[in-house]
């Protein structure tokens, strides 16, 4: 697992041994990296399920802003802070060591850019939809990324948020939701 490109190119990041999380593919990363590579410069980042990091380090290394990285799970999260100790950008994120919805609750910035990659049939995709449009964080114009299986269906949410394209790798969909100004 490597960062793709920008000011981290090349960089190899750590990963969680065993089979508790599901990193994503180099190869999956880049096409969703292709996607969404307009999007991305001085945006503020939210990785939700940051698991080892690389989606909001990719970002970071493409020139958002700063990322939010959120993981309930103690070894995750420093699995994250040494990923992005790694790539130098201590400066352009936090780490929240709790429960999506924990860190959810109360939250006042917004966010131009999510990423929501939880553990598959854990329902937390869509809960976690639900959560970010109900509180509405994204900002105008602001993407929301999820990761699921190729053939879960997921659901369109109230306006003025837009169900946008769906990229499919293999067994693996990214779908991709917009909100509108």
């Amino acid at each position: 697992m490597r960062v793709i490109t920008g000011l981290a190119k090349g960089r190899r990041l750590e990963e969680l041994p065993g089979l508790a999380t599901r990193p994503t593919t180099d190869r999956v990363k880049e096409g969703l990296f292709s996607a969404i590579q307009f999007d991305i410069e001085g945006r503020r980042v939210l990785d939700l399920f940051a698991g080892t990091g690389q989606l909001g380090i990719e970002a970071l290394s493409r020139g958002a802003a700063f990322c939010d990285f959120v993981d309930s799970a103690p070894a995750a999260l420093k699995v994250v802070q040494r990923n992005v100790k790694i790539c130098g950008f201590e400066d352009r994120a936090t780490f929240h060591g709790k429960d999506f919805n924990a860190f959810l609750t109360g939250r006042r910035e917004r966010y131009g850019l999510i990423f929501l990659d939880p553990p598959y049939a854990s329902g937390n995709l869509e809960r976690g939809l639900e959560r970010i449009t109900t509180i509405d964080i994204v900002v105008e114009n602001g993407i929301i990324v999820c990761e699921s299986p190729a053939d879960q269906d997921l659901p369109d949410l109230p306006a003025p948020y837009e169900k946008g394209r769906e990229y499919r790798y293999g067994k693996i969909k990214f779908t991709l939701y917009r909100r509108r100004a």
